[in-house]
C-alpha cells in the first residue's frame, strides 16, 4: 500500500500519542474508512488486528478513561532484532533478488508473499511471523502490489534458478564496472493531429481542434519508442522508431546507446551485459538480433 500525505500525518500524530491513545485513535480511522478499514490500518500502522478491535470496541463502549495502567516508555514486548540482530540484513538480503518496480520510483515491491518470506527466514534460523514480515516491508519502504494480468501460463521449475543465475550475472558485472542495460519497446504512439489526455493552457473558448477519430491511416505514421535502461547508473535512453519493431531496430537503437552515452560513461568497458524479455524483437531465436549484434 502507498503511503500519501494524510497516511503520513497520520502516522506523525500517531507517533506522540501513549498505548490507550494510539489504540482508540487507530481504531476511529479504521471505522471511518468503513469496510475493510481494519485490515489497512493494520497494514499502514503494524497494529495488530485484535488491539484495532479492542479499540473499536472501547469507543462504542465508551471506556476511553485514561485512568488504567499505561506501560511506562521501554516497556512491552522488544523487537525481534534486539534478540535476533541478524533478522533485518536476512529479510534485505533475501527479498533484495525478488524486487521489482519503477527505477524512478522510491517506491518498491516484491513479488513474495509474507508468509513464504517468513518461512524461508525461519529456515534460515529468523523465526519470524508473516504479520512481523509485512510489517518491517513497510519500514523498509516495500508495498504490496497487485498486478491486472495474473495469468502467466505455464511457469517451468527451473524458472527461479534462471533469475537467479541473471541476478548473480547484474552483480557481477556492476562489481567490476562492466554496464549492463536493461531493452524492451513501449507502446507505440500514432502521430498525428490526434485527441490525446491532458490540458494545455488557451484562450478560453478556443480549444484545439484534432480529428475526430483516431484511425492510424489519418495520421503521420507510428512512433516506436525503444528502452535501454542503465542500471549502474539508473539513466534511462529512448530511441524512436518510425518503421517496425524488428530485431534490426532493436540493436541498431542498442548501438546508438554506445555510441552517443555508453561508451563515454564506461571507456574501459570489456563487456555489455544485456537483459531482454526473450519476446518480439528480443526474441533469443532471432537470427537477425544475433547477426547484427
Amino acid at each position: 500500500m502507498a503511503r500519501n500525505m494524510a497516511d503520513e500525518f497520520f502516522l506523525t500524530i500517531l507517533g506522540t500519542l501513549n498505548e490507550a491513545q494510539a489504540r482508540w485513535y487507530v481504531a476511529r480511522e479504521a471505522v471511518s474508512r468503513g469496510r475493510g478499514g481494519i485490515k489497512a490500518m493494520e497494514d499502514l500502522t503494524g497494529m495488530s488486528r485484535p488491539t484495532i478491535i479492542r479499540g473499536i470496541r472501547e469507543l462504542k463502549a465508551g471506556d476511553v478513561s485514561l485512568g488504567g495502567r499505561i506501560r511506562r516508555p521501554g516497556g512491552g514486548r522488544k523487537r525481534l532484532e534486539t534478540a535476533d540482530p541478524g533478522l533485518k540484513a536476512a529479510l534485505e538480503e533475501l527479498v533484495a533478488e525478488n524486487t521489482a518496480g519503477d527505477p524512478t520510483s522510491a517506491l518498491r515491491w516484491t513479488n513474495k508473499s509474507t508468509t513464504t518470506i517468513a518461512e524461508e527466514l525461519t529456515r534460515q534460523g529468523h523465526p519470524v511471523s508473516a504479520g512481523t514480515v509485512r510489517q518491517r516491508l513497510h519500514e523498509l519502504g516495500y508495498s504490496l502490489q497487485a498486478n491486472k494480468r495474473t495469468k502467466e501460463g505455464y511457469s517451468p521449475p527451473e524458472r527461479d534458478r534462471q533469475f537467479r543465475y541473471i541476478n548473480r550475472q547484474v552483480a557481477k558485472f556492476l562489481s567490476r564496472g562492466d554496464p549492463v542495460v536493461s531493452v524492451d519497446s513501449k507502446k507505440k504512439e500514432d502521430v498525428g493531429n490526434f485527441k490525446n489526455p491532458g490540458k494545455t493552457w488557451r484562450p478560453k473558448g478556443q480549444p484545439r481542434e484534432v480529428k475526430g477519430h483516431d484511425f492510424p491511416q489519418l495520421g503521420e505514421g507510428t512512433a516506436i519508442p525503444r528502452g535501454a535502461y542503465d542500471v549502474g547508473r539508473n539513466e534511462g535512453f529512448v530511441n524512436l522508431g518510425v518503421s517496425h519493431d524488428t530485431a534490426e531496430f532493436a540493436v541498431e537503437s542498442l548501438r546508438r546507446w554506445w555510441q552517443l552515452v555508453g561508451r563515454r560513461q564506461y571507456p574501459g568497458a570489456k563487456a555489455l551485459l544485456v537483459c531482454a524479455d526473450s519476446g518480439g524483437s528480443n526474441a533469443s531465436r532471432s537470427r537477425a538480433w544475433k547477426y547484427s549484434g
